[in-house]
C-alpha cells in the first residue's frame, strides 16, 4: 500500500529526473550549438521523456517500464554523453522494482555506462573512473538500508498486530471461562438446588399419598413454596440481581435467617454487624445455602447450625452439621452427577479475596467456612464497580 511518505519520495525522485534531462539538453544545445547531432538528441530526450511518462499507464508492468527507460536514456546517452547523469534517478526506480541482486547488476551497468560516457566527455580522470561508482555504491546502501529498516518496522508492526489480536482472543476465552464458571455456580445454588429439594419434597408426598394425606398435601405445598423460589431465582439469575432471599428481605442477616428456617437449621450472629456490598452477602448467601443443601442431602444430619461472625477485620460464615461426615481428600471430580457445589462456593469467597476452608471426617460431622477480608471488600467499594459490567457483557 503505497502511503503519502512513498509518494512524495515519489515526486521528489521524479522531479529530479526531469530537472536533470533538462539541464543536461540544456547543456548540449549551448556547447554544441549548430551541432548535427541536435535533432536526433532532442528526439532522444523527448522518447525518454515520454517513456518516462508511461509509468501510470504501465503501473501493472513496472519491469517493461523499466526496461523502455534504460533502453530511451542509453540511446540518449550515446548520442549525447553530457546526458548520462539523467540515469542517477533511476538507481531509485531499479531497487524498488527489481529484487536487490538484479538491481545492484542493473544499477552497475548504469554506472559503467555513465563511466564511460565521462571518459568520451572528459578523458581518462581519477575522479571520473571512481566518482560515479563511489557516487553509486552510497546511493545504493542508503536505499537498501532504508527498504531493510521499513521492512523491519512492516514484520514488527505485523507482529504486534498479531500479538494485539493473540491477547484480546485470550481475554475473550478467559472472560468466557469465567462467566461459564458464574454461570455454573449460580445454576448450582439457585436452580439444581430448588430442583433437588422438589424432588425430595415430591418422593416423600409419594411414600406417605396413601397411608397420610395431610402431611403428603402440606409436602406437596412445600415443594409448590420450592418451585416459586426456583422460579424467582431463575427470573433474577436471568437480569443478573440479587439472590431472591437477599433482595426480598433486605439484608444478609435476615436472609440468613430464611434459609436457616426452611433448612431446618439455626442461625447465630455474634459481633457488631458491618454493612457488607450486595456482592459479598450475595456470596456468603450463597455458601450458606450450597452447605447446607449438602447437609440436607447427603449428611443425614439431625442438628445443623449456622453461625455468621462479625469481627475487626474480617467475615466468617460457618455452616456446622453433626452428620455422615466425609474425607474431603476424596471427593469426586465434578461432573453430571454433581460435585460442583464446593468449588464453586470456593470461587465465590476467592473472588472475595477470602477462602473456604472444609473440615470433616466419617461419623464426624461438617464444618464448612468461609472466611471473607474487610478490606479489600472497603477497597472494592470505594473503586468502580466493572465486575457487573463484565460479566454483563460476556453473557450478551
Amino acid at each position: 500500500m503505497t502511503t503519502a511518505e512513498d509518494r512524495r519520495l515519489a515526486l521528489v525522485v521524479h522531479t529530479a529526473f526531469f530537472v536533470l534531462l533538462g539541464a543536461s539538453l540544456a547543456r548540449f544545445l549551448e556547447r554544441h550549438h549548430g551541432d548535427p547531432r541536435t535533432p536526433w538528441v532532442l528526439a532522444a530526450g523527448a522518447l525518454l521523456a515520454a517513456v518516462y511518462l508511461l509509468a501510470g499507464a504501465l503501473r501493472g508492468h513496472p519491469r517493461i517500464w523499466l526496461a523502455g527507460v534504460v533502453a530511451a536514456w542509453l540511446a540518449l546517452a550515446l548520442l549525447a554523453p553530457s546526458c548520462s547523469w539523467c540515469a542517477v534517478p533511476l538507481l531509485y526506480s531499479a531497487l524498488r522494482i527489481l529484487p536487490a541482486r538484479p538491481a545492484i547488476v542493473l544499477i552497475g551497468l548504469l554506472t559503467g555506462a555513465i563511466v564511460g560516457s565521462e571518459v568520451r566527455l572528459t578523458g581518462w580522470d581519477p575522479n571520473v573512473l571512481l566518482a560515479p561508482p563511489a557516487i553509486a555504491a552510497l546511493a545504493v546502501a542508503v536505499l537498501l538500508h532504508a527498504q531493510r529498516q521499513t521492512e523491519r518496522l512492516r514484520a514488527s508492526m505485523a507482529q504486534l498486530v498479531e500479538a494485539r489480536d493473540e491477547l484480546a482472543a485470550t481475554e475473550r476465552r478467559a472472560g468466557v471461562l469465567a462467566e461459564r464458571q458464574r454461570l455454573a455456580a449460580e445454576i448450582h445454588d439457585t436452580l439444581a438446588q430448588g430442583l433437588t429439594s422438589q424432588q425430595l419434597l415430591l418422593q416423600a408426598a409419594e411414600r406417605s399419598w396413601d397411608r397420610d394425606g395431610p402431611a403428603a398435601r402440606a409436602q406437596l405445598a412445600a415443594a409448590s413454596e420450592s418451585t416459586a423460589r426456583s422460579l424467582a431465582e431463575a427470573r433474577r439469575f436471568v437480569h443478573d440481581l440479587a439472590p431472591a432471599d437477599l433482595a426480598e428481605t433486605g439484608g444478609l442477616e435476615a436472609a440468613l435467617r430464611t434459609v436457616a428456617a426452611r433448612e431446618g437449621a439455626h442461625l447465630h450472629v455474634d459481633g457488631m454487624a458491618v454493612d457488607l456490598p450486595e456482592r459479598a452477602q450475595g456470596a456468603l448467601l450463597r455458601v450458606a445455602q450450597g452447605a447446607l443443601g449438602n447437609s440436607r442431602r447427603h449428611a443425614d444430619a439431625a442438628t445443623t447450625t449456622v453461625t455468621l461472625t462479625y469481627l475487626d477485620d474480617q467475615v466468617i460464615l460457618d455452616v456446622w452439621d453433626d452428620g455422615h461426615g466425609f474425607d474431603p481428600a476424596v471427593l469426586p471430580a465434578p461432573g453430571p452427577d454433581g460435585g460442583h457445589g464446593l468449588p464453586a462456593m470456593r470461587a465465590r469467597i476467592g473472588q472475595l479475596g477470602g477462602r473456604l476452608s472444609v473440615e470433616s471426617a466419617p461419623g464426624a460431622g461438617t464444618t464448612v467456612t468461609a472466611v471473607v477480608p474487610l478490606e479489600p471488600i472497603r477497597a472494592h467499594r470505594t473503586a468502580p464497580d466493572l465486575g457487573q459490567g463484565r460479566n454483563q457483557g460476556a453473557a450478551a
